[in-house]
């Protein structure tokens, strides 16, 4: 696994911002740059003074921008130099609380938004960069700024925000039409058709109706909106019902993602009640791609094995765990799909990676 948080120490006193930087390229003012390597680490020195990370090479670090927390000790991998996963987690609040939650929420929230904005004006040129939390549109005025800010200066940027749509209205509408909104996905998660079902999933009364309203004012506005559906015991044999809700109700999405659970934060504790065998019986997921398709809803599997997936649908499985967090069971080792599979996440239990794959 890949790791994005090192051991660091700096001579300032307030976290910053910086680009590493082996001096190859040219250094300019926002960039740190090599001065020392050894076998512990490496150390620059920028505007902020001298930097040093343990753990990790000048080669492996290059041109990442990263978050210096003095205080804390540490620096933060913020947007990796040549990775498609790079996110921010601007907070670790939310106002729902999902059974199979991977970011278990916090009460309390440190306010990162203007380092943030600083680290996205430093990244590679077409880069998309996710956002995600916690929720983060409890902080929307936050958010939406800096998405217009970053995105005045960087036009070559995209963004992929994570929400779960419970917090816009009417007067959203005028702003998110600015053409600099064409470069904003947004991925929104919904469980179910029957309201019960899905409040009870997201933990909140109501979430079902809000998120409507919500979707409603995205439409209005133009948004691009990538759907998400995760797995779960509770809801797959109501994949086909949801199907015909999304081609009835909200065919202005973009596509619809269905995903694998990920064995960590809440759903690790309650895995044997939530997680799907899904290769045992597709039958439901099968059913609710197909009804999609044929009302031009353009449906992808995420988080699923290539060799899970029964050959029909094989092609929708998508390589879409992050580079950082995902693993290959040591059978994967001769397939020849393993460049396009998803993988697993590195937290998923060994023996069930190992026993549930063959290689194609």
């Amino acid at each position: 696994m890949i790791r994005l948080t090192l051991p660091a120490a700096s001579d300032a006193e307030a976290p910053y911002v910086a680009r590493l930087n082996t001096g190859r390229g040219g250094v300019d003012e926002a960039d740190a740059a090599l001065v020392d390597e050894d076998a512990e680490g490496v150390t620059y020195l920028g505007r902020h003074g001298v930097l040093a990370i343990d753990g990790a090479s000048a080669t492996e670090l290059d041109r990442d921008v990263v978050i210096v927390d003095p205080v804390g000790g540490r620096a933060e991998r913020i947007l990796r130099r040549g990775s498609g996963h790079n996110t921010l987690l601007v907070t670790e609040r939310c106002d729902q609380l999902c059974l199979m939650c991977s970011q278990p929420p916090k009460k309390t929230h440190v306010d990162r938004f203007a380092l943030f904005e600083q680290a996205c004006l430093l990244a590679e040129s077409d880069s998309l960069i996710g956002v995600s939390g916690g929720e983060p549109t409890l902080y929307k005025d936050d958010l939406l700024g800096m998405l217009e800010r970053v995105l005045a200066e960087r036009p070559d940027l995209e963004f992929h925000v994570l929400t779960n749509g419970q917090f816009f209205d009417d007067d959203d509408v005028a702003r998110l039409r600015d053409e600099r909104y064409t470069r904003v996905s947004w991925g929104i998660p919904i469980y179910a058709a029957d309201a019960a079902l899905h409040d009870r999933i997201v933990g909140k009364d109501g979430a079902l109706s809000r998120l409507e309203k919500s979707m409603a004012v995205l439409a209005r506005a133009g948004a691009r909106i990538e759907l998400r559906t995760v797995l779960v015991a509770d809801n797959a044999d109501a994949l086909p019902r949801l199907a015909r809700y999304v081609a009835k109700r909200l065919r202005f999405i973009e596509v619809w993602s269905i995903m694998q659970l990920e064995n960590i934060g809440f759903a690790r504790a309650r895995w044997a009640s939530l997680f799907v065998e899904h290769a045992r019986d597709f039958g439901p997921i099968g059913d609710a791609i197909d009804y999609a398709a044929l009302h031009g809803i353009r449906a992808q599997l995420f988080n699923f094995p290539r060799c899970t997936v029964p050959e029909p649908w094989r092609d929708l499985a998508r390589a879409s765990i992050s580079d950082w967090k995902r693993r290959y069971a040591d059978a994967c080792a001769p397939c020849r799909e393993r460049d396009a599979c998803s993988g697993f996440f590195e937290w998923h239990p060994i023996q069930q990676a190992e026993d549930g794959v063959t290689p194609l």
